[in-house]
């Protein structure tokens, strides 16, 4: 009795408007994200963006990405590549150096003579250990 009030057609093209619905605000958001953290324009011009696509939403963001392309792409390669160097930085300093970096520091303290013989092998048993 339902499938007979809503055909099959009905059904896709529901969920096509859906799809584009869910797509629209997508690159709605993804204008006014990218016009907010644009470091390269001061405030009036991100007004003057942001007011153009809330009166003129289609042609706005349409004319944003075209223009602006190039911009938003090397932006989004610069904050990855950011990223990445920030977890690279974290990982490394979370890892430490390990037993080598520890041993290689106090084999350099042994050879400037600022430790002995014996706490150069405390260091190294400990650092073994761990």
């Amino acid at each position: 009795m339902l499938a007979s009030d809503y055909p099959f057609l009905d059904v896709l093209w529901t969920m096509f408007i859906f799809f584009l619905w869910i797509v629209w605000f997508w690159l709605l958001f993804t204008v006014f994200v990218d016009v907010f953290r644009r470091h390269d324009i001061k405030g009036g011009k991100k007004t003057l963006w942001l007011i153009f696509v809330i009166i003129l939403p289609f042609l706005g963001v349409f004319i944003y990405i075209i223009t602006q392309n190039d911009g938003m792409t090397q932006r989004n390669l610069d904050r990855a590549k950011a990223q990445q160097a920030q977890f690279d930085k974290y990982v490394r300093e979370s890892a430490g150096g390990g037993a080598a970096t520890e041993i290689a520091n106090a084999k350099q303290l042994l050879d400037q003579g600022a430790i002995s013989q014996a706490e150069f092998d405390a260091i190294k048993q400990k650092a073994l250990s761990s």
